[in-house]
């Protein structure tokens, strides 16, 4: 029911909608005309003076993109010179646009691999801008209520080991619930996904077995199952097969009226995707100076094992200086005023400590050598 790895176009004279349903997207339809009605070069300032348009393209993770979506709008609303186009086609996608310097930034949920920063064509650095739940969303037929998960049966779910809904391991968990003799069919990503990178872990921390025969990854070879492009496909695919189980981002599950379990945390508590359940995954895990970190399967009574940050990617010295300065510019924004949008779309804001690390990080970013930010 998703249009998969199309371009999001945000910005200008096109305002995207927070609701990813088919019939939002096939609004994009009209952005080539509303684009054009509104291509002119320059555009009028707050002052009444003429400002040379700003266009910023990225592209990269899924995850994120109902609130970079909102975020884009909104500020294209306060400073409309600046146009930014972002392509959600999954974090592979984005870093490797970013490492061929195709795009201004990118976006991915998985950090990058040690291999994938000596490709890059300079010092990327890694800007976190809020925090996700990775859900199990599931389509069992009779089933409405929220179904209870320990992570040792999904991994087997994964694994197909596991391969009915009436399975004891699943009905010993969910008691008051009448599961029906039903086949399991397995949805995953069939992208380079961070979505994958995060569930992925999880399943290899809490399963030995899911860990040697899978392991862990934006890509990974998965023993069966039906693979979609995107948390829009995969949100689709389940939504349209009986039986089947998924893996999505909370926002996709949540606007599109999915039930999602509860997962066994390591403290032995069934918890719910919740913004409170993500926020106590991330407490008490120092980021470090690097900036990225790994929350899932935390510690804490209240935390949601499958929490994760999710990234910007940016070139710490850009030669565009215009272009640097805007970015950078959008990037303190969104880690501040850009923040109260995000538990309205179920993201969980930055906590306080980390904000402050990422603030001092946006200060270092320069063009040819030159501080962009300094003075904020």
């Amino acid at each position: 029911m998703f249009p998969g790895r199309r371009a999001r176009l945000m910005g200008g004279c096109y305002s995207s909608a927070n609701m990813i349903t088919r019939r939002t997207f096939a609004a994009i339809s009209l952005s080539t005309l509303l684009l054009a009605a509104c291509s002119k070069e320059t555009s009028s300032s707050p002052g009444g003076s003429k400002t040379d348009t700003i266009s910023l393209n990225g592209a990269g993770a899924t995850f994120p993109y109902p609130l970079y979506s909102k975020w884009m709008s909104e500020y294209n609303s306060k400073h409309p010179n600046v146009r930014i186009n972002y392509q959600s086609i999954g974090s592979g996608g984005g870093i490797r646009q970013i490492t061929a310097k195709t795009v201004d930034f990118g976006a991915s949920d998985a950090p990058m691999t040690a291999d994938e920063t000596t490709k890059a064509a300079g010092k990327l650095l890694h800007i976190p801008t809020t925090m996700g739940a990775v859900v199990v969303t599931y389509n069992v037929t009779g089933v409405s209520a929220p179904l209870k998960i320990a992570g040792d049966v999904l991994a087997d779910v994964f694994l197909g080991e596991i391969s009915k809904w009436n399975d004891p391991r699943i009905a010993a968990d969910n008691p008051e619930v009448s599961l029906p003799d039903q086949k399991i069919s397995v949805v995953s990503r069939s992208d380079g996904s961070g979505t994958t990178a995060v569930f992925t872990e999880y399943l290899g921390k809490v399963s030995s077995e899911f860990k040697s025969q899978v392991g862990a990854g934006k890509s990974v070879k998965w023993p069966s199952g039906l693979g979609a492009k995107g948390n829009e496909g995969v949100t689709g695919q389940v939504k349209t097969t009986p039986g089947s189980v998924g893996y999505v981002e909370l926002a996709y599950a949540t606007q599109n009226k999915m039930p999602v379990a509860s997962v066994k945390n390591k403290a032995g508590k069934f918890v719910a995707p919740s913004i409170a359940a993500i926020t106590a995954a991330g407490a008490g895990i120092a980021v470090p100076d690097e900036l990225h970190v790994s929350i899932t399967d935390a510690a804490g009574e209240g935390a949601y094992p499958i929490a994760s940050y999710t990234y910007i990617l940016v070139y710490e010295d850009s030669p565009d200086a215009t272009k640097a300065k805007t970015l950078a510019e959008f990037l303190w924004w969104a880690i501040h005023d850009g923040q109260k949008h995000a538990e309205a779309l179920h993201y969980a804001p930055l906590p306080d400590p980390v904000m402050k690390k990422v603030e001092a990080r946006l200060k270092t970013l320069k063009s040819a050598g030159k501080t962009l930010l300094a003075g904020s």
